[in-house]
């Protein structure tokens, strides 16, 4: 038997350390689960938590106001979709990190927002703002189709429905960053939603996330939507799905031949 080097056991009580600090300190946002250390640069603090979800909470209070009132007609920005669109968004990033923090508490952080997603992911919907607006100022009779907002009110509800009982429903077994190593404890999840959608966490955000262009009717971003979340997906899926053989074998392929995705062409 070889003897631990001491970067490895340096390594080892760091990690027994940051597992103490957040048994002793139910506040603390550093995971139990090291291999989900934050990545991003927000500060991995109560405060920063406290912070983010301060401000989710009064943009998503302002974006109910405007989607009740329809922002009482005055302004000509001041409408239920745009209310909508920013009230589905905040509620999705503060839901992201509540469901964590409840159900998957080992892997919580402030990464758990989902708020530093890539540059594409906020370019994505900064277009998407930009297309409603402009379209609104210069063409606002091309937003006036309630029955387009009101499907895709109904299909966002949906996806983020179906999001946020994947992730309560697989539990510690559901991570944001695919697992490259089996971790202890984890198990093939099939049942519950799981029995119905492969990856529900994934069809849930594709059609949440084109749930918000129709009520924006944004036909541009709508289409751009569809083809990043597409593409990404399609990607995510097939890297994913090659850990999860691994690791469970010829009871993932069994299970996938069965349950599909329910992502257009993505079987």
């Amino acid at each position: 038997m070889s003897t631990p080097t001491e970067q490895e056991i340096d390594g080892f009580e760091q990690r027994l350390r940051q597992r103490m600090a957040t048994q002793s300190h139910p506040l603390n946002t550093v995971p139990r689960d090291t291999s989900h250390l934050p990545r991003g640069f927000i500060p991995n603090t109560p405060l920063s938590v406290a912070t983010i979800s301060f401000l989710l909470g009064s943009l998503f209070s302002f974006g109910a106001l405007l989607f009740v009132t329809n922002g009482f007609g005055l302004y000509w920005w001041s409408t239920y979709q745009l209310g909508y669109f920013l009230a589905a968004w905040s509620a999705f990033h503060w839901g992201e990190f509540a469901v964590t923090a409840g159900w998957n508490r080992d892997k919580c952080s402030v990464d758990s927002f989902l708020l530093e997603n890539g540059s594409l992911y906020h370019i994505a919907h900064s277009v998407a703002l930009l297309e409603y607006l402009g379209t609104l100022y210069f063409r606002p009779e091309n937003k006036q189709f309630p029955y387009v907002s009101l499907i895709g009110i109904i299909l966002s509800l949906v996806g983020q429905s179906l999001r946020s009982a994947a992730m309560i429903h697989a539990g510690s077994n559901f991570s944001h960053i695919i697992a490259s190593r089996k971790a202890e404890g984890h198990t093939l999840v099939t049942s519950g939603i799981y029995n119905y959608l492969r990856h529900p966490s994934y069809t849930g955000f594709f059609y949440w996330a084109l749930g918000t262009q129709l009520v924006l009717q944004n036909p541009l971003s709508f289409v751009l939507y569809l083809c990043i979340l597409w593409r990404f997906f399609y990607q995510r899926i097939r890297a994913e799905e090659a850990y999860l053989i691994r690791f469970f074998g010829d009871d993932y392929r069994k299970y996938r031949q069965v349950v599909g995705t329910k992502i257009p062409f993505i079987p």
